[in-house]
């Protein structure tokens, strides 16, 4: 699945193995949309909104927690309470994907940005894994929020709040499946 050298590019002289050289990120400029997207999950939704599910399992017999602020987790429950009835309902299902979010998808976003951010090609299956995942979860969560007991009363609301969880991991999986070396590019010496 290793990609051809591009056109122009002299091909490596036998014996020489080619070195590979991080694209500058000037140059890759769909990638800032994506380095926004982890920063926006990795500081808002993962530890912020996720990390309130967490601690507050029951919304209707809780004590505030220190983290997130009493303001951020009233918002929370009122767009739970309005539009996102699952939210607060959080059957067990639910709370394993924010589980997953916390534990899995948190630490991902961090080395996401890293290896975005510098070019580095280690990235390319774990942001496959992690599409995949995230795109799973967010079909479930959809289908129960149509169809489920705890069903959405303004559904086309919680879909377009959930949109960016469908359409990112699939711009991921197109970003990075064509090549094994999505940030790199070889240099002959």
């Amino acid at each position: 699945m290793d990609e051809e050298a591009p056109q122009g590019t002299p091909a490596p002289r036998p014996g020489v193995t080619p070195e590979r050289r991080p694209i500058p990120l000037v140059e890759r400029k769909f990638d800032w949309v994506f380095l926004g997207f982890f920063l926006f999950n990795l500081l808002f939704i993962t530890y912020f909104v996720d990390v309130e599910q967490v601690l507050i399992p029951d919304t209707s017999n809780f004590t505030y927690p220190l983290w997130p602020p009493k303001a951020a987790v009233d918002l929370f429950h009122w767009y739970g309470r309005t539009y996102d009835p699952l939210l607060v309902a959080r059957p067990p299902f639910w709370r394993a994907t924010i589980w997953l979010d916390v534990l899995l998808f948190g630490p991902y976003y961090i080395a996401a940005i890293y290896a975005f951010w510098k070019g580095k090609d280690w990235i390319r299956l774990p942001t496959i894994i992690y599409a995949t995942m995230l795109f799973t979860n967010v079909v479930i969560i959809l289908f129960e929020e149509r169809l489920g007991i705890h069903k959405a009363g303004n559904f086309a609301m919680v879909f377009g709040s959930n949109l960016a969880w469908l359409v990112f991991p699939v711009l991921l999986v197109i970003r990075m499946w064509p090549s094994e070396h999505p940030f790199t590019r070889h240099v002959v010496r």
